[in-house]
């Protein structure tokens, strides 16, 4: 994904929902927070942005956006990329993420003023999922240098998880060095 192809999700939500409130979750919120050009491919090839509110008690908001924008909607066919209307618990997330949000908001972005995960946050949660495209992301954001070890160790420190999974995902870390 392209910075302004999430822009135009971006800009796409804010004439779905009334709430310029909006966190991209996923992987793609590393479109939104490092510049485009020092992206490798690896971190950029997924089509599908997470998009969450912060206050979307019943999931509304979420579904509005899946109706509209999501998989196999005529925007989807039209564009080649989609948004995932999800719900803030979707990542698990170190402690104090919430202060680090990169925040997105343009002229490209309509009304929405979203807010990406910092990368260092987006890396560990990426960890914690653990599945094969989430560690060839973290890998790449690693060789690139745009994300730095230490602090990813830190991050995955001050996260509410599992001692068995806080130690799969230190130990991945260590390897990846």
């Amino acid at each position: 994904m392209r910075r302004a192809q999430l822009e135009h999700v971006l800009r796409a939500v804010s004439a779905i929902v009334d709430d310029p409130d909006v966190l991209v979750i996923g992987s793609q919120s590393i479109v939104g927070a490092i510049p485009e050009h020092l992206l490798p491919s690896a971190v950029t090839r997924s089509s599908e942005v997470d998009i969450a509110f912060f206050n979307d008690p019943d999931g509304r908001k979420a579904d509005l956006v899946d109706g509209g924008i999501g998989e196999m909607s005529p925007f989807d066919s039209t564009y080649g990329y989609y948004a995932q209307g999800v719900d803030t618990s979707t990542a698990i997330l170190p402690d104090g993420w919430r202060d680090r949000l990169v925040v997105v908001a343009n002229a490209n972005t309509g009304t929405a003023q979203a807010r990406c995960l910092e990368p260092h946050d987006c890396a560990a949660s990426k960890l914690a999922a653990g599945r094969e495209k989430d560690l060839v992301f973290v890998s790449a954001l690693l060789e690139a240098r745009l994300i730095d070890a230490d602090t990813l160790t830190d991050r995955i420190k001050a996260m509410d998880i599992s001692t068995m999974l806080r130690q799969r995902m230190l130990s991945w870390v260590a390897s990846a060095r």
